[in-house]
């Protein structure tokens, strides 16, 4: 078994598993991606923030709008992918509780 087993991790070690688009860095992170793609979370809510966060930036620089947008557009997606990961880890307790 041992020798099975070190055969299939030199295979992936050969062979690394393609994630699809390339910008996914795990299994998780593509399931993420391929969610997020089909399930959008623009909200009301999440639109009429964005629609305040422009009006608070109006006399900016629209080169300074773009850096801000980018920075919390950045912090919006890794607070979405924290969350999905923490729903899939809090899926997988829930049906190791139900077997």
């Amino acid at each position: 078994m041992e020798n099975y087993i070190q055969s299939l991790r030199n295979y992936i070690a050969a062979h690394p598993p393609d994630f699809g688009d390339g910008n996914a860095q795990s299994i998780l992170e593509m399931l993420f991606c391929h969610y997020n793609e089909f399930n959008r979370f623009d909200t009301e809510t999440i639109k009429m923030g964005f629609d305040e966060l422009y009006a608070q930036m109006e006399e900016l620089h629209l080169r300074d709008m773009d850096k801000v947008i980018d920075i919390v557009c950045s912090l919006c997606r890794e607070h979405e992918k924290a969350g999905f990961a923490e729903g899939v880890k809090v899926g997988m307790r829930l049906a190791e509780e139900l077997k």
